[in-house]
């Protein structure tokens, strides 16, 4: 079935703002203005912006310490993003919370967190929510490969399978848990079979085709929504570093450029022109668009005032 030009303009839209977002972030970084760390998203845009699409109101989000790309997919404020990045009281934490801690319930996303597999008992919770207030929707947890061996993943999942929660797990598998390969700590191949332990579905899909993310998600969401949990594991490439303390050094240079070949905003723009759905001109002025907005993010985040320091003891 033919997409509607709305949805294919909003996704390469969404996917260009996350991919300028994250290199101007990683600009900045570079010149000592973004302190602490920062996980960066880029390569994995598709992702994001795949699953977001097939969700609605209702539904909810959980996110990763990699969770810019989570947030701008989910539609939330690229200024106030933008803002806490520079530490400015405009902010979604009002400066203090830096990279690893931005979320915003006006569009259910639950939060960004610092902690491996942290985001994962909060999904399962907010999932037990939805289920005891009878509100048709899902919650979307995403994680990283790296979080399939933490104990909160196979605790909190056999009690979503064991309850029937509405939570729909998705494993970015971005091939390294920092610099741990994959292939290294987790024996099977197919990562979705650990489903199977907790009489769930499971499956995994190419992480870097949009459209094999929206329509995997999106038929599977009643599944969720009615019967309980599924996993997805997506697969999927980070083309930097795992933060930007990352020397980057455990993985080949052949290796980053093959997975480079399959770039989600690329293979997106191909498959559209290819298929005559938008034209040329048309994902041109998308991705000026995008470039303007997150140079206006910036404009509006260098002009905000940083917390005083009588707010030093505020939310704490």
């Amino acid at each position: 079935m033919k997409p509607k030009k709305t949805e294919l303009k909003d996704a390469f839209l969404k996917m260009n703002h996350i991919r300028l977002f994250e290199e101007k972030v990683a600009w900045f970084f570079s010149r000592g203005m973004i302190h602490g760390t920062t996980h960066l998203y880029v390569g994995e845009e598709a992702c994001a912006v795949g699953a977001c699409a097939a969700l609605g109101a209702d539904d909810m989000i959980t996110s990763t310490h990699r969770g810019h790309g989570h947030c701008i997919a989910r539609g939330i404020d690229r200024n106030r993003m933008m803002a806490e990045l520079l530490g400015r009281e405009t902010g979604y934490c009002k400066g203090k919370g830096d990279s690893m801690h931005i979320g915003d319930l006006t569009v259910g996303n639950l939060g960004a967190n610092g902690t491996v597999g942290g985001g994962i008992p909060i999904a399962t919770g907010a999932g037990l929510s939805l289920q005891m207030r009878k509100v048709n929707g899902i919650v979307v947890c995403f994680f990283g490969d790296g979080a399939l061996n933490q104990g909160a993943f196979h605790e909190t999942v056999n009690m979503a399978s064991v309850w029937n929660l509405p939570v729909l797990y998705i494993c970015e598998n971005n091939q390294y848990g920092m610099s741990m390969s994959v292939n290294r700590s987790i024996k099977p191949d197919d990562l979705s079979v650990r489903a199977a332990a907790y009489g769930i579905p499971g499956e995994t899909i190419d992480g870097n085709d949009y459209f094999i993310v929206r329509d995997a998600v999106d038929r599977i969401k009643n599944h969720v929504m009615t019967e309980g949990p599924a996993l997805i594991v997506a697969e999927t490439y980070r083309f930097l570093g795992h933060s930007k303390s990352d020397a980057n050094k455990y993985r080949t240079k052949d290796e980053i450029a093959r997975w480079k070949k399959k770039d989600p905003i690329k293979r997106f723009r191909d498959r559209v022109l290819a298929e005559g759905w938008l034209k040329t001109e048309e994902l041109d002025a998308l991705t000026g668009q995008a470039a303007s907005d997150i140079e206006k993010a910036v404009v509006f985040a260098e002009k905000q005032p940083y917390p005083g320091i009588e707010s030093i003891h505020e939310d704490v």
